[in-house]
């Protein structure tokens, strides 16, 4: 592959690749600015187990690429074997197969249960010889689902931060959650929630950056993706108090 395209020509990664430890760093100096606005509060737990998470990706992220040598000896050892016993096997079988028309009908007869052999062995070869990237996807996958439901807390601590009752005068009701934010708070924490998700969406991108992997890479999209539209949803809100702002400024 190298023959026909230089990789070498490509440009240094420096700035185009996330760093795992700047990542890190945003996301602990964004913890401690929630617990600094908001002491206490849920989304500051939130995002302290998201660093927690985070850390955990990190690690994982960093032995993806590298090889599992266990796993690769034992599949060289066993294919070694199952392609030693089938060729035994064989040459067993057409060393004690008679001469003759009778031994033309054995070789026949025999044909077909040597392809069937033949496509039972080229099944464990390839689950063998797929099962390091197997172990690999399942790792990054459960890693993945744990970030695709810290995106879904973000959006629950988010979801009765409301901005529409400043906008009109509404009476709230006994069952109303409270709400004792004033404007610029509630712009902050929403803005919280959204830097929260933009974040959880790096992490997940960190899973295919140096394993290359179509099942993982789809599950990332789909990690971004849901990332992306609940940020969606917070920007509205953040809309909605920039007119309430103006109205107030006005």
């Amino acid at each position: 592959m190298d023959f026909f395209f230089d990789t070498n020509k490509f440009p240094t990664s420096r700035y185009s690749e996330l760093k795992s430890a700047q990542i890190l760093s945003t996301l602990e100096k964004l913890r401690q600015r929630i617990d600094e606005r908001f002491p206490g509060s849920g989304l500051g737990r939130v995002a302290g187990e998201l660093g927690q998470v985070a850390t955990s990706i990190v690690d994982l992220v960093e032995k993806l690429p590298q090889p599992l040598w266990p796993i690769r000896i034992f599949t060289f050892l066993t294919i070694g074997l199952l392609v030693g016993l089938a060729g035994w096997l064989c040459a067993f079988t057409l060393r004690y197969i008679p001469a003759g028309e009778s031994g033309l009908m054995e070789i026949l007869q025999g044909a077909e249960s040597a392809i069937n052999e033949v496509i039972f062995l080229s099944l464990a070869i390839l689950f063998l010889a797929t099962l390091e990237n197997r172990i690999k996807r399942k790792a990054a996958l459960n890693s993945l689902h744990r970030l695709r439901s810290i995106a879904h807390v973000v959006d629950m601590h988010q979801l009765t931060k409301d901005p529409a009752f400043l906008l009109a005068d509404g009476h709230a009701t006994a069952s109303s959650p409270e709400r004792t934010m004033k404007p610029y708070q509630l712009t902050r924490y929403l803005d919280y929630c959204s830097e929260l998700l933009a974040i959880n969406s790096k992490l997940a991108a960190l899973h295919v950056q140096c394993f290359q992997d179509s099942e993982v890479l789809k599950t990332v999209n789909e990690v971004e993706m849901l990332s992306h539209e609940l940020s969606s949803k917070i920007w509205q809100k953040i809309m909605m108090l920039d007119v309430v702002a103006k109205k107030k400024g006005g």
